[in-house]
């Protein structure tokens, strides 16, 4: 349990910030972000920019609500306690699990799904905050450029700051799929985690996603 939650902090840590924070893909779509915002300026009309922004907001409430059902799922396995002992005791592996081992462990995967819950749903609200920013924004012909870039400048700082807190909803799901081998037993554990840090490790510094953005 011990490699699960060091796995999950260190890695939210060193995505975020430092420096190899500011080599991942996640970074490089934040500098994405403030040039959006930047040639959002120079457009009269921005039915486009609010059609992003809004399917922005719709994959946030997506995952809003796949995160509540995923939290009523995860209470739901409280009252199959018993029937979860006999899968374990069928299975080949060493479970050594108790009654109460299982309920921690279920009651630990509902204190992840409402984590996510929490952070898709402030997400979703700084989104709209980020809506409300935009529609701030005036034209640079019609206006002072540098206030028109300082309020380009608060919108793109608003959906930076939602957009991370979708990722770190996004990385609660990613690692709850990690910590359903703790139901079998710690080594699976390791091993389930160590396969979903590669992952993300992968993804956020090696992948053909990131090759694309940084061009």
């Amino acid at each position: 349990m011990t490699w699960f939650a060091a796995a999950w902090l260190v890695f939210g840590l060193v995505s975020d910030t430092g420096a190899f924070g500011r080599v991942s893909l996640s970074k490089a779509m934040e500098d994405e972000r403030r040039a959006w915002m930047r040639q959002m300026l120079h457009r009269d009309v921005r039915i486009v920019d609010t059609q992003i922004l809004g399917s922005l907001q719709n994959g946030t409430a997506f995952f809003a609500s796949t995160s509540l059902i995923a939290l009523g799922g995860a209470f739901t396995l409280l009252n199959q306690t018993d029937r979860i002992l006999d899968v374990f005791r069928d299975l080949p592996l060493h479970t050594a699990a108790n009654r109460a081992e299982v309920e921690i462990k279920i009651l630990s995967l509902c204190v992840i799904y409402g984590y996510a819950f929490f952070k898709f749903g402030w997400a979703y609200r700084l989104f709209n905050y980020a809506a409300i920013l935009i529609g701030t924004v005036p034209t640079v012909p019609f206006s002072d450029p540098i206030k028109a870039e300082a309020a380009a400048a608060r919108a793109a700082d608003m959906q930076i700051i939602a957009g991370r807190h979708f990722n770190r909803g996004l990385r609660a799901f990613f690692f709850s799929i990690a910590f359903l081998g703790w139901f079998v037993n710690g080594w699976v554990l390791m091993a389930s985690t160590t396969l979903i840090l590669a992952t993300l490790v992968r993804r956020q510094y090696f992948s053909r996603a990131r090759l694309a953005v940084m061009g």
